[in-house]
């Protein structure tokens, strides 16, 4: 019967059990002191560990969490300066002149409409056949004009 070295066996685990928890700490303090940015997958790369057992280690995922977001730059910091925003009277005077534009652009969709209408109407009455007796009849004046 062969000898039970399943002692050694455990004792070998747990040593590289050691050496992966100390690399892991040692990447993350690093890492944490050069001001990078820390995630699982930037820590695990730099301390040769897989995610999934750093995201086994409680205390480990839970340092992680706090430093990355220690480290996330604030809502503040994105915001647009005091003097890049526009007023509210700035604003409403912008909206003031868009609904003045769209107006005008209104109206004059109107009077093309229109003016294209009455074209189109000429042009059909002048397309008809004429017979023998009919009067021409006076055209429209109106002209439309260069976009």
């Amino acid at each position: 019967m062969p000898a039970d070295n399943s002692h050694l066996i455990v004792a070998a685990a747990r040593r590289r059990a050691t050496a992966t928890r100390r690399r892991a700490v040692a990447a993350l303090r690093r890492m944490d002191a050069a001001g990078t940015r820390i995630s699982f997958e930037t820590l695990a790369r730099e301390a040769g560990v897989s995610r999934s057992w750093l995201y086994n280690q409680s205390d480990l995922r839970v340092e992680v969490e706090r430093l990355r977001a220690r480290h996330r730059p604030t809502p503040a910091a994105r915001t647009t300066p005091e003097r890049q925003r526009a007023s509210d009277a700035s604003l409403l005077r912008r909206l003031e002149t868009a609904t003045e534009r769209s107006r005008q652009l209104e109206a004059e969709n109107r009077e093309l409409r229109e003016a294209l209408a009455l074209a189109l109407g000429e042009q059909r009455t002048a397309d008809l056949p004429r017979r023998p007796g009919d009067t021409p009849k006076k055209k429209s004046s109106a002209v439309i004009g260069p976009c």
